[in-house]
């Protein structure tokens, strides 16, 4: 079984083959760059599951009649900024998508945050679009906290800043093998694996 990522992110398509493969699930994630190369998309619809589609619906384009589409979009909402970074999580710090940029300007604007109020969540929709408009929407959270500086060399993104909740390291330093038992992406994913398994004919 084939899903094609709507994604040139390299560290998304390890994460979720791995994923499939702890679940001794039969599912390749072949990178858009098998087909060309993921199309651009602008993300402007203002939330996960918006943005998501879209990218589905573009790599679709690319894709044979009966190919599954699989578009990712997550990102972390922090309470103290009423949410944000969210959907803008890989461009908060300018359009360019500096992943380091955008982890030192969520340390630079937390500053002053004390601890208790440092509560946030990552959340992670998966999009499966296939043929004849078919879709499915798979969304998971992992809540936690955010520490004062970033920890740990592993991991991408916000990873080195977020602490999940029950645990006392951040994602970063967690590793790879722990942080997919518990991250947003992971239960998500488990839901999608749910839906294969009930007998989904994805191919």
């Amino acid at each position: 079984m084939k899903l094609f990522l709507a994604s040139g992110n390299a560290h998304k398509a390890a994460e979720l083959q791995a994923l499939a493969l702890a679940g001794g699930l039969d599912v390749e994630i072949v990178s858009a760059r098998a087909v060309g190369g993921m199309p651009e998309v602008v993300e402007d619809t203002g939330t996960f599951v918006g943005n998501a589609r879209k990218k589905a619906l573009a790599l679709r384009t690319k894709l044979p009649t009966a190919a599954w589409a699989l578009a990712d979009d997550s990102g972390l909402c922090v309470d103290a900024l009423g949410g944000a970074p969210g959907v803008e999580s890989a461009y908060y710090a300018g359009p360019q998508g500096d992943a380091a940029a955008n982890l030192q300007k969520l340390v630079t604007v937390l500053r002053d945050v004390p601890d208790e109020r440092r509560v946030a969540h990552f959340v992670c929709v998966l999009l499966l679009r296939g043929p004849d408009g078919a879709e499915m929407i798979f969304e998971g959270r992992c809540v936690g906290r955010l520490q004062h500086e970033p920890r740990g060399g592993t991991g991408f993104g916000y990873d080195p800043l977020f602490v999940p909740a029950g645990q006392t390291l951040s994602f970063s330093e967690l590793g790879e093998a722990v942080k997919n038992g518990l991250s947003h992406r992971a239960r998500a994913w488990a839901l999608l694996a749910d839906w294969v398994r009930a007998g989904a004919t994805v191919r």
